[in-house]
């Protein structure tokens, strides 16, 4: 098991609207070391969003 640190832009996609929603796709993300570290994530890794 694997533990992130990631973030969004709240007026993006918000920590109530995810709450709201379950789960989501994150996409459109433009820095590659970003999008590996994305496609690196793995069902059951924990993660925190400050």
């Amino acid at each position: 098991m694997a533990y992130w640190l990631i973030k969004s832009e709240p007026f993006k996609y918000s920590w109530d609207q995810l709450v709201k929603d379950k789960k989501t796709v994150w996409d459109g993300v433009r820095n590659y070391a970003a999008r590996l570290n994305l496609k690196a994530m793995k069902k059951g890794d924990l993660a925190f969003l400050p």
